[in-house]
């Protein structure tokens, strides 16, 4: 058995591969250091690039098998990558704790006034009299109640939110109070305090935030969008946080990374923007090894793999 993998995680994998494995390495520019002619599996590494993707494609005329550590999978999907019968799976399930964990922090800091009191601290300011919000029968739509969605779930529900989600195939799941279908979550936003975008960026998704879609949010609404950036159009989320018709937002990404120095949105007071550093844990490389190591015994075991992608729905 064949497989290429990335020179930045290679040493790490090689110790738990089989005696008969023969490993091919390639950096982030798809220069390999071996023949990867009849390579049949390919895992790649975070911040793939088209043109890295597309050498390799081209060095393993019998690649079966791709997996990719992300769970967005859109910057992969190229038509060229498409052409190829591929297996994909991707890392759904690894980030998502930490994220998780981030969407409650951009709750409390917007509901305890957070980076207003870290101000006051700075000035030595003693200033008392302030009206927090609680969480507390708060309702919460999570658009895209996959496993993201699920762990923001699991600890908005401890606060005892009221949680809304849609997924593309809806069902009763633990910690939702209700859960509709893909086009179906804008009715509930006039109920929303919260809405979390936790859904992939596909060809439906892309954009779907748009000026109709922001008009529906409560004027007390907060946006947060730990997705994608290109699920939103960023120029009709800046026109509603400055007329007031959303609260405010959270934005881990954005529509062009690094967000341009010249963007409205550094300085706008109601956004708080992070840098794409959501998913950031010291775990997530753990959890992403043992998911590809379980899936290659699965691979030569004849098995059905975990995490396979639906190429055409992209993801």
């Amino acid at each position: 058995m064949k497989l290429i993998l990335p020179v930045e995680i290679a040493h790490e994998i090689e110790p738990h591969l089989p005696d008969n494995t023969v490993v091919v390495r390639v950096d982030s520019d798809g220069n390999l250091d071996g023949d990867a002619t009849d390579a049949e599996v390919y895992f790649s590494w975070f911040y793939l690039k088209p043109t890295t993707l597309h050498r390799v494609l081209d060095a393993a005329p019998f690649l079966r098998w791709h997996h990719a550590p992300n769970a967005g999978v859109n910057h992969i999907l190229t038509p060229k990558y498409l052409e190829r019968d591929l297996i994909l799976t991707n890392g759904a399930g690894v980030h998502a704790i930490p994220i998780a964990e981030f969407v409650i922090a951009y709750l409390l800091s917007y509901s305890k006034q957070l980076p207003t009191l870290y101000k006051l601290q700075a000035e030595h300011n003693w200033q008392r009299g302030w009206q927090f919000q609680e969480l507390l029968d708060k309702t919460l739509l999570i658009i895209g109640a996959g496993g993201i969605g699920q762990e923001i779930a699991v600890r908005a529900k401890a606060f005892g939110m009221r949680i809304f989600g849609s997924s593309r195939h809806p069902k009763p799941l633990p910690n939702f109070d209700k859960v509709v279908g893909a086009n179906e979550w804008k009715k509930l936003l006039p109920e929303a305090d919260f809405v979390v975008i936790a859904t992939p960026l596909t060809w439906e998704t892309k954009g779907m935030i748009d000026v109709e879609t922001l008009r529906l949010f409560r004027t007390n609404a907060y946006l947060i969008n730990i997705a994608r950036g290109a699920i939103v159009d960023e120029s009709a989320l800046t026109q509603a946080l400055q007329q007031g018709w959303i609260a405010g937002a959270a934005l881990d990404t954005v529509f062009t990374e690094p967000l341009p120095a010249e963007s409205p949105l550094w300085t706008l007071p109601n956004v708080f923007i992070t840098p794409h550093c959501s998913g950031n844990s010291p775990r997530v490389k753990e959890r992403t090894l043992a998911l590809f190591l379980e899936n290659f015994t699965r691979y030569c075991q004849g098995q059905p793999l975990r995490n396979v992608v639906d190429k055409i729905a992209g993801y």
